[in-house]
């Protein structure tokens, strides 16, 4: 009389048959992110702990403006500007600047063309007998 069991004998009573509790002789994996809160819940807290849940968000960057200050301008004006009628024309925009801060004074009679200007940069323009203009 042989002892030893047959196949379909082996592993009666051990409840899964040696094919684990989660699956049960059933595919390898879940496809896609099926079971990730339900069967695959351990695997998700030890290899995907952010899987769940909302992360964070997206701040919007900053822009920073290149600026000049009008003191610098005058220098340029000297260097690049052009004469047209009493004012010195300086394009600021052709130059890579975009914003026209008022830090210095102004001796000249300049027109300032530019995308951004602060209020004491137009002030002391004007006060000059200059002009602002808004680039687009």
């Amino acid at each position: 009389m042989p002892h030893r069991l047959r196949k379909t004998r082996k592993m009666r009573g051990s409840r899964t048959c040696g094919y684990g509790r989660i699956q049960q002789h059933r595919r390898g994996k879940p496809r896609g992110k099926a079971g990730m809160h339900k069967h695959l819940w351990i695997y998700t807290i030890k290899y995907k702990p952010d899987h769940f849940g909302k992360h964070g968000f997206k701040r919007p960057q900053e822009y920073e403006y290149k600026a000049i200050n009008i003191e610098e301008c005058e220098m340029l004006a000297r260097k690049y500007g052009t004469k047209e009628g009493e004012y010195i024309v300086l394009d600021l925009t052709k130059l890579g600047y975009e914003k026209v801060l008022g830090r210095g004074k102004v001796n000249m009679k300049l027109k300032v063309i530019a995308k951004y200007f602060t209020k004491k940069a137009i002030e002391k323009i004007e006060a000059a007998g200059g002009e602002v203009v808004r680039a687009s």
